[in-house]
């Protein structure tokens, strides 16, 4: 009978340990993201954001009692190599969520492999309207980034201000290019109907020589441009068009969309960036109005990043891995049509105050900064000053 007993004792320890050892696995996030090229100036800083908050939230016991892991896979910034590492993390890797992508031809071609294999994908960086647009909504889509919509008519609504009449466009030849700027001059042809769009260049994405482009506007003799041009296709286009006098024939009146004033894009320009245009950024070390939980962001960022002057790309990592740990504890769960259901009308208080994702089209509410760029005494690069936060509600339907 006492060996009875003691065998039934050592099979139900048998039996638990598989269920614990499951228990403690860790919560395996894929993020693929551009890590090569013009593109990982954008992209290296957005992974090390994601990697802060799995470090931090690692720290204070993980989620749901499980640590978080996150998979970093370089998309070289091309679609189908983000869709080929997303189906290598997904089958190999077996990682339970994706979380990442930056070009919006990489966003809405992930979908699609999330979509495939019923798996929640946040997207921290890609504004293409077509990521969530209705006949693209699947329930494991997110983003919580902004969108091309808000950014084109937040831009719109800069220039229409200002004494002009000649406007031009430049932007890369793709989905973000293309559907920024389209949103950008039906705006600006609603609220300033008086003003000319009197030129638009389409570089491709990745383009290396931008001279005939600028020549072509600049033969055009706008006032003012609209650009998105970002990471390092905006630094390649500046330091061709500044000799050539750019700059000077629109008197610096241009809106750099692509996040062309963040501190990554100033820092790497240094004085060869054309003070005095406007440009947009996620985020900036500097912002003086933000929120209070942004002078605490700034310090463990600066902290993590071992960098005085820390970059704006890791909020938008950081963002993306914080939505999906709030929703799997609010899900108490990682299964993906749980934690997708939990996403609906998530609200989360974030470094830059509390940011929503509606319900009706798993999009976040999520606004920019935007500013003149000037120089400051304080810092050896160009800020946008006075830095003002674009409120995104107005723009987004």
């Amino acid at each position: 009978m006492h060996r009875r007993i003691v065998l039934g004792a050592l099979l139900a320890t048998a039996l638990l340990v598989p269920f614990g050892a499951s228990a403690q696995k860790p919560i395996k996030v894929g993020f693929p993201i551009i890590l090569s090229g013009p593109g990982a100036l954008f992209g290296e800083p957005a992974s090390k954001g994601a990697q802060m908050f799995v470090d931090e939230i690692n720290a204070k016991g993980g989620v749901l009692g499980r640590k978080m892991e996150l998979v970093i896979r370089d998309t070289k910034g091309q679609p189908d190599e983000a869709v080929r590492v997303a189906r290598e993390m997904i089958l190999k890797d077996n990682v339970d969520f994706l979380v990442g992508t930056l070009t919006s031809a990489e966003g809405p071609a992930v979908s699609v492999v999330a979509k495939e294999n019923k798996i929640v994908f946040i997207a921290p960086i890609p504004k293409t309207d077509q990521l969530t647009a209705p006949d693209k909504l699947h329930p494991y889509v997110f983003r919580v980034a902004s969108t091309t919509t808000i950014e084109g008519r937040s831009a719109a609504e800069i220039i229409a201000k200002w004494p002009v009449k000649r406007v031009a466009t430049i932007s890369p030849d793709y989905a973000y290019g293309q559907d920024v700027t389209k949103s950008f001059v039906d705006h600006l042809k609603k609220i300033a109907p008086q003003m000319e769009i009197v030129d638009q260049q389409w570089p491709k994405l990745g383009e290396n020589d931008y001279t005939p482009f600028i020549n072509a506007q600049m033969a055009k003799k706008p006032e003012a441009v609209f650009s998105s041009l970002w990471g390092g296709h905006f630094l390649n286009f500046t330091k061709q068009a500044k000799p050539l006098g750019y700059f000077d024939a629109i008197k610096n009146n241009m809106v750099a969309g692509g996040e062309g004033a963040s501190p990554e894009s100033t820092k790497a320009m240094g004085p060869d960036y054309p003070v005095g245009i406007w440009g947009n950024s996620y985020d900036a070390f500097y912002w003086e109005d933000a929120p209070a939980a942004h002078k605490d962001w700034i310090l463990r960022l600066s902290r993590y990043m071992k960098d005085e002057y820390p970059s704006s790309w890791p909020i938008q990592g950081y963002m993306g891995l914080q939505f999906l740990a709030e929703a799997i504890k609010k899900a108490n769960s990682t299964d993906s049509d749980k934690v997708s259901k939990a996403l609906l009308g998530l609200s989360v208080d974030t470094p830059v105050g509390k940011v929503t994702i509606r319900e009706k089209d798993h999009q976040a509410n999520r606004g920019q900064l935007y500013g003149k760029t000037v120089k400051d005494p304080k810092y050896p690069f160009a800020i946008m000053k006075p830095v003002t936060y674009v409120d995104p509600t107005k723009f987004m339907d």
